[in-house]
């Protein structure tokens, strides 16, 4: 790492902070200390206001209000964001334009022949649902789900909010998560009137708004704990089942290690009774293998893995 990008990572890391010490960059970056109070001094002459504090636990305050200097990308950084972006085509993300615009000011910053030779990786670079004869190509169109945009803005302001379905039903919600599986966008949410949680597609989602009410973090997550079921489905994991988890597993599952090597895991969950749920569970239970000893499971399940395996 040359000088000028390491000073560029200190002047980012100490106007992150409300205070810091030497100690602290030394740590941070591997520095002597003598290489610490040269490297604040530069940054000072670049015009970052600091005050020191004097005394045994003194240090560095920031002074606030004022205007750093401005930021400068290298060639390596532009090509790691353009990369970036062409990673996130045909993942159906918000913004799309502001992406765009985004991908062409990066190819701006960088030389004529620089910019050839992105566009030619662009071609080569073969991403998840990309044609891997025709990059252009893809499999579905390179669109957001038109609420998903309305719903990250409102979850920048607050974590309660109120949604409108396709029957025109309207619910006062806190999120947990959004996330996407199954090649569509999921809400995740707890349903304040009744404290229960809930999964729904971003499809069935037609209206977003603010909350009624707002809670506070400590709040929902009384309400979260309350509506977590628990587990009937309780299972051993092997190496086997271990790596086939890793390589694919619905959203809701997490898998609580039992070694330092993360060879053996305990899946804990709770498994609704619905068809479609015992189903899809029960044939992506057949795909960890035979490496899993059932502790506990429902009576359903284990009736749908009866029929399979018969």
């Amino acid at each position: 790492m040359n000088k000028t990008t390491r000073i560029n990572l200190i002047m980012r890391y100490i106007n992150n902070r409300s205070q810091f010490t030497l100690k602290e960059l030394m740590q941070e970056f591997d520095i002597s200390r003598s290489t610490a109070i040269r490297y604040v001094r530069t940054i000072e002459d670049l015009g970052l206001p600091l005050v020191s504090e004097p005394g045994r636990n003194g240090g560095y305050v920031v002074m606030r209000n004022q205007v750093l200097p401005a930021i400068h990308f290298t060639t390596d950084e532009i090509k790691m964001m353009f990369i970036a972006f062409m990673a996130t085509r045909n993942q159906q993300l918000p913004y799309l334009t502001s992406r765009r615009t985004v991908t062409e000011k990066l190819l701006g910053l960088i030389p004529i022949t620089q910019q050839d030779d992105l566009l030619v990786l662009s071609q080569q670079l073969v991403f998840d649902g990309t044609h891997p004869q025709n990059p252009n190509s893809l499999d579905r169109a390179d669109l957001p789900d038109p609420v998903l945009e309305a719903l990250i803005q409102q979850l920048l302001i607050s974590q309660c909010m109120q949604i409108t379905d396709n029957h025109g039903q309207t619910y006062q919600i806190a999120v947990t998560h959004l996330y996407h599986e199954q090649s569509q966008w999921w809400l995740e949410f707890i349903k304040l009137d009744t404290t229960t949680l809930v999964q729904l597609p971003l499809a069935k989602i037609t209206g977003v708004a603010a909350a009624q009410n707002d809670l506070d973090s400590q709040t929902i997550a009384d309400k979260l704990k309350a509506a977590t079921p628990k587990p009937n489905v309780v299972l051993q994991l092997g190496a086997t089942a271990v790596s086939r988890f890793k390589r694919y597993h619905p959203f809701s599952l997490s898998l609580a290690y039992t070694d330092p090597y993360q060879m053996q895991g305990i899946l804990r969950h709770y498994l609704p009774s619905t068809t479609d749920e015992i189903a899809f569970f029960g044939d992506w239970l057949q795909f960890l293998g035979e490496d899993v000893t059932v502790v506990q499971i429902p009576a359903a399940l284990r009736d749908y893995l009866k029929r399979r395996y018969n």
